[in-house]
């Protein structure tokens, strides 16, 4: 599934205190998925990685109660509060990568939300997440009776749902264009070789970090090879060579542009991405009219992803004068 669509599944499901378990390759956003889903529906969120743990320490820890002359247990402190007020998910992180004497520690919390003396609050649901056992991560095949006590899903990597979250993130504009001219190079991961650096969602992201970083040019390769790859890395900035060749961004916004004799594949891709980037969630609608004018003078492929980035940025177009004109220009491509 791709990610939006996990998302989605996942957030209905722990309304209904289902146990989910998400597989994927690393890097591809798993952790980050669940933590926005904790963030949107203003739920608490508990990281807790059973790798760290020993087999006992769910339980507690046993102590002698004089009140009642018998011996109870001690909940650990990283489980939520038993309590029926807070709302959250307790997210069981790289749960493969426990040993097998920890994972069936977790047998009675994943299925009957108790362990010990401690119960999980009503309004705590549990998620968790860990690599595929043909990715070569320091992983343990998952006892049937654990897997058995979750619902699963595996993720895939999808460039339309990391595009739109890259706008969101304000990736650099450069590197989103990169991705749209060879959606390939978002995740290259091979588990058959020994690379340390491959390129992957959270490698790019480590990417446009380093370029934010204000990084000397001449260390911008380097720096790029040890997040993404060097493949990858070498690729992006023969593309970023383009960016000399871009017109003015503020001329198309303002009409003085109205055209653009080139069709090159990577400079229409880094204009189309570029003028999104400027004007996302700062824009006139004079703006909004210049571009649609300018979209119509395009090759056809590029004048619609334009168009429908700007909507996926919640851009308003449909108001423009121009929207008629481009709609029956092009809607016989739209089906």
């Amino acid at each position: 599934m791709k990610p939006s669509h996990i998302t989605d599944t996942v957030s209905k499901l722990i309304e209904q205190k289902l146990p989910v378990f998400i597989w994927g390759a690393p890097g591809i956003g798993k952790s980050s998925i669940v933590k926005a889903i904790a963030r949107e529906q203003n739920m608490e969120f508990i990281d807790l990685r059973l790798s760290l743990l020993d087999p006992t320490d769910l339980k507690g820890i046993p102590f002698f109660d004089s009140t009642t002359n018998e011996g109870v247990w001690a909940k650990p402190s990283f489980l939520p509060k038993s309590d029926n007020v807070s709302k959250g998910i307790l997210f069981l992180d790289e749960i493969n990568s426990a040993p097998p004497a920890v994972q069936a520690s977790a047998y009675q919390l994943v299925l009957d939300r108790k362990v010990g003396e401690y119960e999980l609050p009503d309004g705590w649901s549990i998620v968790a997440a860990g690599n595929r056992e043909n990715d070569r991560g320091v992983v343990y095949r998952m006892p049937p009776p654990l897997a058995n006590r979750f619902v699963h899903f595996e993720m895939e990597v999808d460039f339309e749902d990391w595009k739109a979250w890259a706008y969101r993130a304000n990736v650099d504009a450069s590197i989103i264009a990169f991705l749209q001219y060879d959606p390939s190079r978002l995740f290259s991961f091979d588990p058959t070789t020994n690379q340390k650096s491959f390129a992957t969602p959270r490698s790019w992201e480590f990417a446009n970090r380093i370029l934010q970083s204000g990084i000397k040019q001449e260390l911008l390769h380097e720096s790029l090879s040890g997040a993404v790859g060097d493949d990858s890395a070498v690729a992006y900035l023969g593309f970023t060579k383009v960016m000399h060749a871009l017109p003015d961004i503020d001329k198309v916004l303002s009409g003085e542009i109205r055209s653009i004799e080139s069709e090159d594949i990577k400079l229409m891709m880094a204009l189309s991405i570029g003028i999104v980037n400027r004007v996302k969630g700062n824009f006139q609608q004079d703006q909004v009219d210049n571009l649609l004018a300018f979209s119509m003078q395009l090759p056809n492929e590029y004048a619609i992803m334009l168009i429908k980035d700007m909507q996926l940025n919640g851009i308003e177009i449909e108001s423009s004068p121009n929207w008629g004109k481009w709609v029956e220009k092009f809607a016989y491509l739209l089906g």
